[in-house]
């Protein structure tokens, strides 16, 4: 089971380390932001070698607040991305369907993903099921062509339930269109407000245990991680108590063979 460094957010990326070490996560994914060390392989592995904790997972800079991140250049973004989980030997790389705005990488992107993929052959880019948007009380997709990658059609695939959530979409149908290619899942609750909740499983509405229970009778042979939102937490304790919650939920609804497929 890994541990999203966003999970930690507003603290830094080497406190994501020491967090999942404490709790007892088996590895880490890297959320690439604005945070200089979640940019460099070098400091990651000194941090992943001195709490034993590997980087697994590395989500490639396509947040709305990460657009400068490496390069303006989205492209720029996605290769370093996938330069980092190589030289750490992380096996997936998370990447967010391109924006409406970004024309020319919504155009190229699955041409331009299968070239990435050519040179990184051992990395699974798994794209990530978003969801629309609610402004001034109408809906609107940021997404170009949409928020549902199925509906593309990609070799690998991210389910965030916390995404479904939003979407109003069943989590279990989205794993089913997701097929053989569900590789990794964002494991992380909500309500089904318009708005992107990343709850500690089980306080939300998603069926979070129902999904991890599932992976087993899928094949799935990927990696599950915990993605919620802490950044409420009164406390260093009080953000490990909801880390640690997490991990028991995942560890009690992944079946053996699930789990072990997991670290």
């Amino acid at each position: 089971m890994l541990l999203s460094s966003s999970s930690v957010f507003p603290e830094p990326t080497a406190a994501a380390f020491e967090m999942a070490a404490t709790v007892g996560y088996d590895g880490l994914e890297v959320m690439v932001w604005t945070d200089a060390v979640s940019q460099d392989a070098d400091a990651l592995k000194v941090l992943a070698d001195h709490y034993e904790i590997p980087v697994l997972s590395v989500h490639a800079p396509c947040l709305l607040v990460t657009q400068r991140v490496w390069s303006s250049d989205p492209w720029e973004r996605l290769s370093r991305a996938a330069d980092l989980a190589e030289s750490l030997g992380a096996p997936t790389v998370v990447v967010h369907p391109p924006f409406s705005w970004q024309r020319d990488y919504a155009r190229n992107f699955v041409p331009g993903l299968a070239r990435i993929q050519d040179r990184h052959p051992d990395i699974a880019f798994a794209i990530e099921n978003m969801f629309p948007v609610k402004m001034a009380g109408r809906w609107f997709v940021p997404y170009t062509p949409g928020w549902d990658p199925t509906e593309v059609g990609f070799d690998a695939y991210t389910l965030d339930l916390s995404h479904c959530a939003a979407a109003r979409v069943e989590a279990m149908d989205m794993a089913d269109r997701m097929g053989v290619g569900l590789r990794h899942v964002h494991l992380g609750d909500g309500t089904g407000v318009a708005r992107d909740e990343h709850l500690v499983p089980g306080r939300g509405t998603q069926p979070c245990a129902e999904v991890l229970q599932s992976l087993a009778g899928r094949g799935f042979r990927g990696s599950v991680a915990l993605e919620v939102s802490t950044r409420k937490a009164p406390s260093r304790p009080s953000r490990e108590a909801d880390l640690r919650e997490s991990l028991d939920f995942a560890r009690r609804h992944l079946a053996p063979s699930a789990s072990t497929m997991a670290l």
